[in-house]
Order: structure tokens, then sequence, then C-alpha cells
């Protein structure tokens, strides 16, 4: 009898275990169920970002989930629309332009309205960041750039939308939102792993940008070390600091920068009526008038100035004698640091890879050239493409319009010089730098960046799901308890029968 009464005490410890074990089980599992109910469902969240730039303004729609990733919204583009007219540094001259660019506006507003729940409209939060285009005009004319900033303000406040602010951006600003634009497409910040959550990727390098508008240039990438001075900024990102160099050089974006070759060109001729520019490819001529060249502050106007003066130029193409001219609006060497780009001001080495877009993008792929290149590959398309009749060009370039494709050969020009003898890209570095206009389908501009960065600014989003009432609760409690008792008595007759 010894072993049988040992076995049933090991059965009745057994079913004590088992009865105590199913009994917390039951109440864990009505717990899980009331905190289930109760979970937070995150719907998306939307934000406006106008991108008014020197040539014309594009509107940005972004979206991202309510909840956030370690502070900062996992955001991506939308939907992106160009505003037709002039750009708004350009309002305030003639009101019929103004009144095309206005329609542009409403065109792309009506739009967004039409892509976002309209429940969401009141609290999408818009905002508006005019670039170089407006730094020059509040250089020149204040009060005009304010007339045309308050006019802004008063057309976005009445919009449906939370208009958040419209604003200058400074260059450093632009240059940081494009460094964060890009490693953010570039999956360099987060990365999603197997449990679907998004985490720091393993040994990840942030990538450096370089953005060639058309009023400005800009060029950003991080640095270990803290360097001093206001070109370094430090930002926080999905909870990780980093330290960014970014520099944005006023007057050198491609438009401006063919103001000021031009100048070059027009003041070393002697015969206004006849100039033969060394950048202009053989076959094409022009008549442009002296407010083409000089209606900006970054080419200083002659003495002897004259709004209407008209200026006759012939393509009379030598590829070396153009670069010189380009590299002339340069200055190489003024430096009191020990290293510099140009103007003196400072730089630190640049290494790692770069992404280089916009203005960038579109003057290599009219050399044919695309992603990566070497640097003497980059020099032999620039003089390829300088030496070609005008008519070849149009043929073989038919997807650029010619107010622009007569500017390539300097404008090919002033790139490697920017780049090579500027920010100093050698020719190992050079392989490092990738030319494009977009990351996964999605436009590369400092746009996003800003998005990203104002996101941690915006609350999430939280939509509940009311929980269980008080009776329903409890007669679930009393339903599951009641279950949980009888299935637990049958199953310890069971092991008792069995035991005994």
């Amino acid at each position: 009898m010894a072993p049988k009464k040992k076995v049933g005490y090991k059965c009745r410890i057994a079913g004590v275990i088992f009865l105590l074990l199913a009994g917390i089980a039951a109440l864990v599992a009505v717990a899980v169920i009331q905190k289930t109910l109760k979970s937070q469902e995150y719907g998306m969240e939307y934000g406006i970002v106008i991108d008014s730039g020197s040539s014309r303004s594009n509107v940005y729609l972004y979206e991202w989930p309510g909840e956030k990733e370690n502070e900062t919204g996992v955001v991506t583009e939308k939907m992106n629309c160009k505003v037709e007219g002039v750009a708004i540094s350009g309002m305030k001259v003639d009101p019929q332009s103004d009144a095309q660019t206005w329609r542009g506006f409403e065109n792309c507003i009506s739009k967004i309205k039409e892509t976002i729940p309209t429940e969401k409209h009141g609290r999408t939060p818009l905002f508006l960041g005019a670039t170089a285009g407006m730094r020059l005009l509040h250089q020149k004319d204040e009060q005009k750039s304010n007339e045309i900033m308050d006019s802004l303000r008063e057309y976005l406040i009445s919009s449906s939308f939370d208009f958040q602010n419209a604003s200058i951006i400074t260059g450093q600003e632009e240059g940081l939102y494009g460094w964060i634009t890009v490693n953010y497409l570039m999956g360099n910040f987060l990365e999603k792993n197997l449990w679907n959550t998004y985490v720091r990727p393993h040994g990840s390098k942030t990538v450096g940008s370089m953005d060639l508008g058309g009023a400005s240039t800009q060029i950003a990438f991080q640095v270990e070390e803290n360097g001093n001075g206001s070109d370094y900024l430090k930002v926080k990102l999905y909870g990780y600091p980093y330290t960014v160099y970014t520099h944005s050089f006023l007057c050198y974006g491609k438009n401006e920068a063919d103001k000021r070759i031009l100048d070059k060109i027009i003041q070393a001729s002697s015969d206004p009526t006849y100039i033969r520019n060394p950048c202009y490819p053989e076959g094409y001529n022009t008549t442009m008038i002296a407010s083409d060249v000089y209606n900006s502050e970054c080419t200083t106007k002659p003495k002897t100035y004259n709004l209407n003066q008209n200026f006759f130029l012939v393509g009379d193409p030598d590829s070396e004698k153009c670069g010189e001219i380009v590299k002339s609006i340069f200055d190489f060497k003024t430096c009191s640091s020990s290293q510099c780009s140009f103007n003196g001001v400072e730089q630190p080495p640049v290494t790692g890879e770069f992404m280089a877009y916009a203005g960038f993008y579109y003057l290599t792929r009219a050399l044919l050239l695309n992603g990566t290149t070497d640097l003497d590959q980059f020099k032999a398309s620039v003089g390829n493409f300088c030496s070609t009749h005008w008519t070849v060009l149009k043929k073989q370039k038919s997807w650029i319009n010619d107010k622009h494709l007569r500017t390539y050969c300097y404008g090919t020009h002033y790139a490697l010089t920017l780049l090579a003898d500027g920010y100093k890209f050698d020719k190992e570095t050079w392989k490092n730098i990738h030319f494009e206009k977009s990351i996964k389908d999605t436009h590369i501009g400092w746009s996003l960046g800003y998005m990203l960065s104002l996101s941690n600014m915006i609350p999430s989003e939280v939509k509940e799901i009311p929980p269980l009432t008080n009776p329903v609760f409890a007669g679930l409690i009393f339903l599951f308890s009641a279950l949980t008792i009888v299935t637990a008595v049958l199953v310890f007759i069971t092991l008792i029968r069995t035991c005994y």
C-alpha cells in the first residue's frame, strides 16, 4: 500500500499546483483582454512643407504613423506638387505673373486637400520655407521681402490646414536638412529588425550631402570631432546625437554663377554688340539685355550700367578658357585655417560617401554620367560637351530646353571646379560621390529633413478604443472564473481517479 499512498500524495500535490496555476492563468487572461481592448490605435499624421526656391515653389505632403520611434516620427513622402508661376522672390513685380503664381498655389493646395482625410485638415501642420532667392531679396529690398512673406502667411492662414510658420530659412538649415533627408532615405538612421521594430543599423555610417540650387550651394557631412564655429551643428535624431559640418555659399548657385560668369565674359569684351563667348557652343548665338545679367545682388553692376543695353553673344567654344573664367569667380588663396574650401571658409577634409543632388544631378545627366564616375572621366566629358556643335547638342540632349542647354558648358565646368578645387575632392574621394535626383522614389531636398526635424515638435496623436465598462468586465471575470473552476475541478477529479 505504501507505493500507492505515495503516488496518491504526489497526485494531490500536482492537482493543487494545477488549480493554483489555472486560477492565475484565468485572471491574467482576463487582464490581458482588458488591456488589449484598451490598446492604442495610432492614426496617420500628415505634414505639409512648401519649398520656395529661387526658381519655383514645390509643395510636399508627408505622412507618418502617430506613434514615434525614439522621439522622431517615421516620415515618408506622400505626394509633391509644382507651383506654376514665378518664384516668390519674383513676386510684387507684375500683377499678371503674381495672379498665375497664386493660382498655382491654390491648385497644389486643392490637390493636397483631396489627398488628406477631411477630418485631418484642421490638425495637419503647414510650413513654408523660403531659401536663397528670398535671402538675396531680403538683402536687396527688406520691405518687399517682408511684404511677400506677409502675403503668403495671410494666404496660408486662410487655408483649412494648421498653419505653423512661413519664414526664410538660413543656408545652414538648408544644408543640415538636406543631409538629414539623404541619410533618412538611405536608412542610415533606422532600420526594421526581425520583430518589425525600428533600430539603429549596426555599424552604420552617415553620408555627406551636396546641394546645388539656383542661388546657393550647400555642403554638409558628419564629423567625429567637435569643431569650433557656427558651421558645426549638433542634432539629435532617433535618440542619437550627431555633429554635422554644414556651410552654404550664397551667390554660388547655378543660376547666379551663370550671371557672374557672363559678367566676366562681357567685361573682357571691347565690343558689347559682338561678344565671343568661349563657354557657348559653336553655332549658337543670342541677344540679351543687361538686366538679364545684372538684376541680382550677386553680380556687380558696371559703372556705366544701362538697364536696357543689348549684348550680342556668339558661341566661340574654348573649354580650357571657359574653365579659367569659371575659376575666376572663386577665391582659393585666402585661408586663415588649416584647410579651407574657398573664399576663406574653413572646411574639414571630406571623408566617406557623398550624395550630390539637385543641380549636380542635372549637370551630370547632361554629360550622360549617372550615379558614380571618376574625376578623369568627368573632366573628359566636360571637354567633349563644350566642343560639340549646337545642332548636335540639341539632337543629343532633346530633353533639355535651349535656355538651360546653352549654359551647360560652363555649368559642368562650374560643378567640376566647385567639387574638385572648392570642396577638395581628389581622384580617390571623387569616386565616393553619387549624383542622384531621388532615393527610393523620393525627391532629395531639404524639405523632408525639415519635416523629420519638425516632427519632434508634433505630439503623437493616440486614438483609444474605449475599455470595457465595469458591469461587462465583472461579468467576464465571473464567467471566465466559473469556467476555469469547473474545468479545473473536472481535471482534478480525473487526476484523483487516475491516481487511485
